[in-house]
């Protein structure tokens, strides 16, 4: 698809401190951008702030910051991952997401062309994922002040009556989902940070899970969990429901989708795949009679081609999460000590 044309001034040209002040240059970068690519009727009434009709239901709101460096990588980019993140957010609390804000703060000297295409990625993630982004600001920070792009977005959604997902509801017995492979967004951030270079290119996995996570409620409405692994990945993901429900977790290594080229980059760089980001995975936790059912669901949805069932929940008054390995043996995967991959998301 050929890349929309750009108005005058935005080709070239660098964000300067007069697109923060309020003055013409500000409405001029807020008209000519940001209006511009992401359009929508909510977005044109031109108030500060939106008015939005609600649909029946319990309304959900998340709200996230996005520091990834680099800016663009492999699968994505911050302004795409912006729109995915938020709308992850609010759709594990198994809602659906009905609007998006969106805050941008830039750094003096960044370059207007770059931006432009930030939030071109982030009208086509919108438009994609059916969410318009219906308010939004701008503000500006001297050079050096900043590091190129930050966004912080807010999703709002609506949470049908009789849909209860939270992450102290997991009970011992039940079974543990994870909708596809594990480690793809860590590994291409780490890939583009450090210019390595592998056999085949490994992509973010970023995408928008909302969709997915309406086929499986309709399904099977009596879901008791569902977490995106983002930073601290699966193991973090799983420490926390642990921890919240006061239960443990017991999981299948060998159960554990992981991608051949993240596995051998992973093993190359020291990492461990269970502690590296996604941001297009899905971990799930329901009644080992629904997990059939679900699985089913799951690799039906191009985002969850390659779901499994890699363990379930017990009872542990410690609330460990444990790992039966190839091997035989046993392992805890204990919270993350440190961070491994820092800025990415």
């Amino acid at each position: 698809m050929s890349e929309p044309e750009r108005p005058s001034g935005l080709a070239s040209g660098n964000v300067d401190m007069t697109h923060g002040g309020g003055g013409r240059a500000m409405a001029d970068l807020i008209e000519d951008l940001f209006h511009r690519h992401l359009k929508n009727p909510v977005l044109d009434q031109g108030h500060d702030a939106a008015v939005l009709e609600i649909p029946s239901g319990r309304l959900v709101v998340s709200t996230d910051a996005h520091v990834v460096s680099p800016l663009f990588f492999p699968g994505g980019d911050i302004g795409s991952l912006s729109v995915h993140g938020t709308l992850n957010d609010v759709a594990m609390a198994g809602a659906r997401p009905i609007s998006l804000t969106a805050s941008f703060i830039l750094e003096e000297g960044f370059p207007l062309a770059d931006l432009e295409l930030i939030v071109i990625s982030m009208a086509n993630a919108a438009r994609a994922a059916g969410v318009p982004v219906v308010s939004g600001d701008t503000k500006v920070v001297e050079k050096g002040k900043g590091d190129g792009v930050f966004i912080s977005t807010t999703g709002i959604g609506v949470l049908a009556e009789g849909v209860s997902i939270s992450p102290m509801r997991a009970r011992p017995g039940q079974a543990v989902l994870i909708s596809g492979s594990i480690g793809d967004h860590g590994v291409a951030i780490l890939s583009k940070r450090e210019n390595l270079e592998f056999e085949t290119e490994i992509c973010s996995d970023s995408a928008a899970l909302h969709g997915l996570v309406g086929d499986m409620i309709e399904a099977v409405p009596g879901i008791s969990v569902l977490r995106d692994p983002t930073r601290g990945g699966l193991a973090t993901a799983l420490n926390e429901i642990a921890h919240a429900s006061g239960v443990g977790v017991v999981l299948n290594e060998e159960a554990i989708p992981v991608r051949a080229d993240v596995a051998a980059a992973c093993e190359l760089l020291g990492l461990d795949p269970l502690y590296v980001a996604n941001e297009g995975k899905l971990v799930c936790i329901c009644d080992v009679g629904d997990a059939s059912m679900l699985l089913e669901i799951m690799r039906a949805h191009p985002l969850g081609l390659q779901a499994a069932q890699i363990g379930q929940v017990v009872e542990d008054n410690d609330h460990m999460v444990v790992m039966q390995t190839g091997f035989g043996g046993a392992r805890v995967v204990d919270w993350l000590s440190g961070e491994q991959l820092p800025r990415i998301c």
